[in-house]
């Protein structure tokens, strides 16, 4: 908008290099528009960006609950069941306070 304005000034003069550049510039954007760059068949391979695999195991805890873990990483039953653990510990001190106050 200012420089909008900035043009209705008197003795205002446009640079052809500017308006020869926004002109080449826009026809540019609206070639590219008109004319999609085409996709590959075998897009996706090999880039490093293949959706990784995603690991999931459930759990029952102590006191009727539930865990779902969910990881990109293996989740072995050594780690299953330390978490399982640690979430039941933080359920049970969460009951103790809820007991006492």
């Amino acid at each position: 908008m200012l420089a909008a304005a900035g043009a209705l000034r008197s003795g205002y003069r446009r640079s052809p290099a500017r308006v020869r550049a926004t002109r080449e510039a826009m026809l540019r954007e609206y070639e590219r528009a008109q004319n999609p760059q085409e996709s590959r068949d075998d897009a996706g391979t090999g880039d490093g960006l293949d959706e990784p695999e995603i690991h999931r195991k459930e759990m029952d805890l102590p006191g009727g609950g539930h865990l779902v873990l969910t990881d990109i990483e293996a989740i072995t039953p050594e780690r299953a069941e330390k978490t399982a653990a640690r979430i039941a510990r933080i359920l049970q001190s969460c009951e103790e306070r809820d007991r006492l106050s």
